[in-house]
């Protein structure tokens, strides 16, 4: 077994990395290490292969269908791996393999429809759609393939070639469903490429890619639209979230505190859209933390492997060192631990499920996103308070409200600054429907036909009506 670096990125190995499982701290692989300069020759062919695939969308549709099939029948051999490399229980990993393959078949189906334009003029003139060329996907690592399929069913759906970068802490699954894909689509039409930086850098600037599509950090998705503006190509952007739960003073605390805990906690609180804040009504604070405590303290912690785990390890050490920060500068700013509160004294990256009670709105724990197993719970004493300070940071991925009267939490759900809100229930999404956030949340729009047309370009012909001549 390789040495273990349980405080750095994975280490090198000459021209290769290593590959960490969170559940032990120890590397267990690696995978090559790409240099940029190999991006030259890989985006040449994804953009050589683009122009047999956009020309055919009967044999896309059936490919992306091959591949669909493809994807189910190698899920015993990519979920352990995912579960290895990312630390989520194995029956998350089938789910997100079977979502994988959900993705492809929903995009297959998907025709953009061409549209007429009447403007009384004496031309017919028709909207029709084209795809873009190459495009380049960065992927982080909570749910590698689920938001690689997100990626690529709708790029490929519409024609485009793709050059897929995983994140260096999750590259194993994506490469092993890089060779799974390659049997049911044509060469070069979607390539894995894996390496540490500056190989995202270089990958979102290079010139031959004419779509650049990011999920990951505020921070990391603004250099990755500066250096896509160096060639004017399109940048989709799936970045941070804060989502708050605001919960009215109708709740049933124990009807709704599984769905709310599992909103928060599910794949170790590492998930965008997952809740991050709770606001309770200041006479139901306590109750709410106790609530979600008694989940938190009995919930079981360990290895994804074990078919008794239900949530695994923080994925990586630097987002462990940054909960743990994150969690001690709470209970240094006046916060209390209603459980957890501290990393778990085992091998790996192990983290307790904590929830807070005081902390201050000013505490980075609020302000911030946290990202891992660690949910504050705020008390509020008018709702316009409760719904100013949801708002109030520079996030606006999504948001939920949770009550009885669902006329009154409706109208609170409208009123958040987010993309998307739910009301007693949070984080769940069709495949058919759009996923874009507000401010500093993201740029442009996934899911459903608005994905679909994410990856394509309007071209429009006029011609004489045949009664003009």
């Amino acid at each position: 077994m390789a040495t273990s670096r349980p405080d750095h990125l994975p280490g090198p190995r000459g021209e290769r990395f290593t590959v960490v499982d969170p559940a032990t701290g120890e590397a267990f692989d690696d995978v090559p290490d790409q240099r940029p300069d190999e991006l030259d020759a890989v985006v040449g062919r994804a953009h050589r292969a683009w122009q047999d695939w956009r020309a055919d969308p009967v044999a896309r549709t059936t490919a992306l269908h091959a591949a669909a099939d493809a994807v189910e029948a190698a899920g015993d051999a990519l979920a352990p791996l995912l579960t290895r490399e990312q630390g989520k229980p194995l029956a998350e990993s089938f789910a997100e393999i079977d979502r994988t393959a959900a993705r492809l078949r929903y995009f297959a189906e998907l025709t953009p429809v061409p549209q007429s334009i009447a403007d009384g003029r004496p031309v017919h003139s028709e909207i029709r759609w084209r795809p873009l060329g190459p495009v380049a996907a960065i992927v982080p690592w909570n749910f590698p393939l689920q938001l690689a399929a997100a990626k690529f069913a709708p790029a490929l759906a519409a024609g485009n070639t793709m050059v897929l970068k995983p994140s260096p802490f999750t590259p194993l699954a994506t490469r092993l469903l890089g060779s799974v894909l390659a049997a049911a689509l044509p060469e070069n039409v979607l390539t894995v490429i894996t390496g540490r930086e500056p190989l995202g850098a270089r990958l979102a600037s290079h010139p031959g890619v004419r779509h650049v599509t990011f999920t990951g950090s505020v921070a990391t998705g603004r250099a990755v639209a500066e250096g896509a503006a160096a060639s004017l190509a399109r940048v989709t952007l799936e970045l941070g979230g804060n989502d708050a739960a605001i919960l009215l003073e109708d709740v049933e605390v124990e009807r709704i505190a599984d769905r709310l805990f599992w909103a928060a906690f599910r794949n170790c609180g590492q998930v965008c859209m997952a809740v991050k804040r709770v606001y309770a009504p200041a006479r139901l604070c306590a109750e709410v933390a106790e609530a979600l405590a008694q989940r938190a303290r009995t919930v079981v912690v360990g290895p994804g492997l074990d078919p008794d785990s239900r949530l695994g390890p923080v994925n990586n050490a630097p987002q462990l060192a940054r909960v743990e920060r994150c969690t001690a500068q709470a209970l240094a700013d006046g916060a209390r631990a209603v459980a957890g509160g501290h990393r778990l004294d085992r091998p790996g990256y192990f983290f307790a499920p904590t929830i807070l009670a005081g902390a201050p709105p000013t505490s980075a724990v609020v302000t911030g996103e946290q990202f891992g197993p660690v949910l504050p719970v705020l008390a509020y004493r008018s709702l316009d308070e409760a719904v100013e300070a949801a708002n109030g940071t520079g996030f606006g991925l999504g948001g939920s409200v949770w009550g009885t009267d669902l006329d009154r939490a409706e109208a609170v759900a409208d009123r958040l600054e987010c993309g998307t809100a739910w009301i007693n229930h949070h984080a769940e999404l069709s495949l058919a429907q759009p996923f874009a956030g507000a401010k500093d949340s993201g740029v442009g729009v996934a899911g459903g036909p608005w994905g679909l047309y994410g990856n394509l370009r309007p071209f429009v012909v006029h011609r004489p009506r045949k009664d003009r001549g």
